[in-house]
């Protein structure tokens, strides 16, 4: 678990922002930690045009703006991370490498629903992966 005193930084993959802004559940639970700023969210410029663009490609025009100003809010509660090095490429999907790039630049863990899609970067580059629920109860320990 990476930490900086002893608050916990994360990366928050895209399928964790997009269900947890939709539902209940481990992954909504996550979103709400972010915005009561329980651990430290780091986001590229990259990844923050990846949460913009999936987040208003589909539904109603309504659910669309809702989305852009949940976006919005999130975002001034984040950590904005440089990309100083790219350790591409790392996985078969390019959205997944700008995942892992912003990880290795932060400096922080990474909460996917998809541990599969990372799990091999994670354990060659040595950073912390977590599902939503070990997430929520790793915040719980510290």
């Amino acid at each position: 678990m990476r930490c900086y005193n002893d608050v916990i930084r994360a990366v928050v993959d895209t399928n964790v922002l997009v269900e947890g802004l939709g539902k209940k559940g481990p992954c909504g639970h996550v979103i709400d930690l972010w915005v009561a700023r329980r651990f430290v969210p780091c986001v590229s410029t990259a990844l923050a045009l990846e949460y913009e663009e999936v987040l208003t490609r589909q539904g109603s025009s309504e659910l669309k703006k809702r989305n852009a100003l949940a976006l919005q809010a999130l975002l001034t509660r984040a950590e904005f991370v440089p990309i100083f090095f790219t350790y591409r490429p790392q996985s078969p999907d390019p959205g997944d490498d700008l995942v892992i790039d912003c990880v290795m630049n932060s400096g922080a863990g990474l909460v996917t629903s998809t541990v599969r899609d990372f799990r091999q970067a994670a354990e060659k580059l040595g950073f912390s992966l977590w599902t939503p629920l070990d997430f929520i109860l790793s915040l719980e320990k510290s």
